[in-house]
């Protein structure tokens, strides 16, 4: 994470300033560029910072899903609410660098979704549909108009599965985007054919900790360098590029940055209409100005000469900064021009640089907005669900705009009434039908320039005889909850075989189910506040679940996901007790302490299991009696995440010596992992990742070690245990350790050699350190039984 922000908090000390700055550095491009990434962090954020911050051009991330397959490094967080927080992150990153983001994929239940690694491009493509990615990517190649493409990562061998598949379909889309046969439906929508006049590919090689590109990138045929750096905040701009990137935290993105370079270089690998020769800049061959689209053939000279003298005023406003005054001038006469000659342009020229002029004025009034308005906030009070009543205030303070109007922006359906007019302050009373929908829980896109979501403002005014209008957002969205909402306390429930079936108390918050929908012989009784869940005498093995109804309809739990880098997302999803059942029995005499970092949920798992269990704070990490337990468990990036548990190395070393059982569950090699000094004894987390771990969750896997007590005692480890395993099997195994570590297990994707790092455990003086690979904390979440009965084995005493 970033660790040096002075300079960008000392930009923000004027925030008005800086927004008229950002609004007017707009001006100096009429050029769209898109760059086409699989997840939430695959944006080039140095490079995209650079071409919007100096050259003034519109940037468009294109992301196929919404990352909800991936990891989590701040909480618990899974699977679709994962997805919530990473299209959050995604925004906050666009909203630093001033991006447009183009979502092709809508979560977990769609197709195009984040089904966790892929070590091959084809199947992905076949996961996803060819047909369905490369559509979504020519609609949005349609709709957004980028005159320039650069796919993120190079489709080639070893690189990761999601990244190959987006980088051919963003190659068959450029074709495809302007053939007027191909996707005829998008004509209904108001989409025409549009090419793409260049696709550049990275001229650098993909390759890290992470991923392992076997061929050579491709030659450079140009090189982005800019000079100088950002007006307002004076970082470079791969400095700007970080603080977008550290918008990512729960994939630990963004690092402070000394060295102020910068350059990438680009692989020009299709142009329309010419062949490739030397580049001294990516706009050449391109209209980068409203100057230069007067050479458009086709356009009259007069039109020509008017959009000329557009371009003088442009350049006086943005020279006139800050004086207001002078700006709104230049930048009504700029206006007045371009719409002129957009209404005397032809269908033929319209198609061709119509979508130019018309973003063109939208940018100018937003320019002119920030210039004569120096505050704007809008928020939502009130309950927001079918039948209920809220409210919208809006307070604008804009002196130099004249009869100025607010008018808001809902779903359709939801009644208005202006409430409370007055200087600088409206207030609409909402009404919100019984009939409408909850929201959903990813939004469709995201315009840096405001109109997202569901709901929003268009603030219009006058000034030097034109009207201005701006689409503005509220400071949280408007979010559509069910009609009822409830969550349960607990919400997974584990069920020993043998023991007599007891009721479980299930507390119930935010509502009272009438009735429950239940398996047969599952018995649900009031007993005060609570209801208590009776099994039947006999269960199966397996999970049953069980759905609370509220006015004959399955409830739904609404969760708030909330962190300081990103604005609060709802994630709305079924509310449900899952309970399971599963043969298991437990390690005698283990007191366990859990030391999590809150990025998974380990220590909850094994209370539900019946394990006594301690969760470890600071304190006990510097001077607590760690002898009182048996077991100590490090869960998941936690020696990344907590600066005590590395400071407490050396006293995890002594417990293991004097006859602890240390577990650690897997690391990624940045995650504050010293080979040499954070295990007992030398251990190393492979990398690239990608060579390092088993993607296919069904993948053989071979007992090395029959008789280790980890896989005999207290539960016998078989087959079975290895069946129903969720989207992979393990990754950051161990590559390379003392000789100390027995190997207890071999596993490998199609076609790879065995890997037998996943599980290795030593006995290191009186005790013992295991270190665990496999995504044991993702199983224990979607509960397969054999993920709990091989943690009982782990935690054992030594």
């Amino acid at each position: 994470m970033l660790d040096d922000h002075s300079r960008l908090a000392r930009a923000v000390h004027q925030p008005a300033l800086v927004r008229l700055h950002r609004a007017l550095s707009r001006l100096r491009s009429v050029l769209t560029v898109m760059n086409t990434g699989a997840h939430p962090d695959d944006e080039i954020n140095g490079m995209l910072a650079a071409l919007r911050f100096s050259h003034g051009m519109r940037i468009v991330v294109a992301c196929s899903t919404r990352g909800e397959g991936g990891q989590n490094a701040l909480g618990p967080e899974r699977g679709a609410a994962l997805g919530v927080l990473r299209t959050a992150e995604m925004e906050e990153a666009a909203r630093r660098i001033d991006a447009d983001v183009a979502w092709l994929g809508h979560g977990p239940d769609d197709p195009v979704h984040d089904f966790g690694f892929s070590k091959n491009g084809d199947d992905t493509l076949r996961r996803w549909g060819e047909e369905r990615i490369v559509e979504r990517l020519v609609r949005a190649y349609r709709q957004y108009r980028p005159d320039i493409v650069i796919p993120t990562f190079l489709d080639v061998p070893g690189q990761h599965g999601h990244h190959r598949a987006m980088t051919r379909a963003a190659e068959t889309a450029w074709t495809l985007a302007a053939d007027p046969f191909a996707f005829p439906e998008h004509a209904r929508e108001g989409l025409r054919p549009w090419q793409v006049s260049k696709l550049y590919l990275p001229a650098w090689s993909g390759a890290g900790y992470a991923y392992d590109d076997e061929v050579p990138p491709p030659p450079a045929t140009l090189s982005v360098a800019m000079a100088g750096g950002d007006e307002v905040t004076g970082l470079a701009f791969r400095q700007l590029g970080e603080w977008s990137r550290a918008a990512h935290a729960s994939q630990g993105m963004g690092v402070w940055r000394d060295k102020r370079i910068d350059q990438w270089s680009l692989h020009l690998k299709l142009l329309a209409g010419g062949q490739a020769g030397i580049e001294n800049d990516i706009r050449d061959r391109l209209p980068a100005s409203v100057a230069a689209l007067a050479a458009e053939p086709g356009l009259e000279k007069a039109d020509a000469a008017a959009l000329r003298e557009a371009q003088e005023h442009i350049y006086a406003a943005i020279g006139a900064f800050p004086d207001r005054v002078r700006i709104s001038a230049a930048l009504v006469r700029a206006a007045q021009l371009i719409e002129e000659v957009r209404k005397g342009l032809g269908q033929e020229i319209l198609d061709r640089m119509g979508h130019r002029l018309d973003r063109k004025l939208r940018e100018i009034d937003a320019a002119i907005f920030e210039a004569n308005a120096s505050t704007f906030r809008a928020a939502f009070s009130g309950a927001c669900h079918p039948g209920a009543q809220a409210s919208l205030d809006v307070h604008v303070t804009a002196p130099g705009l004249s009869d100025v109007t607010v008018t808001p922006r809902l779903p359709a359906g939801i009644g208005a009434v202006e409430t409370v007019k007055e200087p600088g302050h409206v207030r609409f009373a909402l009404t919100i039908p019984a009939s409408a929908s909850h929201s959903g829980n990813y939004p469709e896109f995201f315009d840096s320039m405001g109109n997202n979501g569901e709901a929003g403002i268009r603030v219009s005014g006058r000034v030097g005889g034109r009207e201005v209008c701006v689409d503005l957002d509220p400071e949280e969205p408007l979010k559509i909850a069910p009609p009822h909402s409830l969550t349960l306390d607990p919400a997974v429930a584990l069920v020993r075989s043998g023991e007599k079936p007891a009721g479980l108390r299930v507390q119930v918050a935010g509502g009272d189910p009438a009735e429950w929908q239940v398996p047969e012989g599952w018995n649900v009784r009031k007993d005060g506040a609570d209801w208590i869940v009776e099994p039947p005498q006999r269960m199966d093995a397996g999970v049953a679940t069980l759905v609370p109804l509220l006015d004959g309809r399955p409830a739904s739990r609404v969760e708030v996901i909330a962190y300081p880098h990103i604005r609060p997302a709802t994630f709305i999803a079924p509310a449900e007790l899952k309970v399971l059942s599963l043969d298991v029995f437990l390690p005698s005499r283990a007191r366990i302490g859990y030391i999590g970092a809150g990025s998974d949920n380990v220590g909850i798992h094994m209370r539900r299991l019946g394990l006594d269990v301690t969760d470890l704070g600071e304190a006990d990490l510097k001077a607590g009696a760690l002898s009182e337990f048996t077991t100590l468990v490090v869960g998941i990036f936690a020696f990344g995440l907590r600066r005590d548990l590395q400071a407490a190395t050396e006293r995890l070393h002594r417990f293991v010596e004097e006859g602890g059982h240390l577990v650690t569950l897997y690391h990624r090699p940045t995650d504050g992992w010293d080979p040499d000094r954070t295990p007992p004894r030398r251990l190393v987390i492979g990398s690239p990742s990608l060579r390092w771990r088993v993607t296919d969750p069904s993948a053989p896997v071979t007992v090395l070690q029959p008789d280790s007590p980890l896989l005999t005692y207290p539960n016998r480890i078989g087959e079975a245990d290895w069946q129903g395993w969720d989207k992979e099997r393990g990754l950051y195994f161990a590559s390379d350790y003392d000789a100390a570590y027995d190997e207890l297990l071999a596993l490998n994707d199609p076609g790879e050699k065995p890997l037998k790092g996943s599980l290795v455990s030593a006995r290191i003086g009186r005790g013992r350190h295991t270190h665990l690979a496999l995504v044991l904390h993702h199983q224990l979440d979607k509960l397969v039984p054999g993920a709990f009965r091989l943690l009982a084995n782990l935690v054992q005493p030594a």
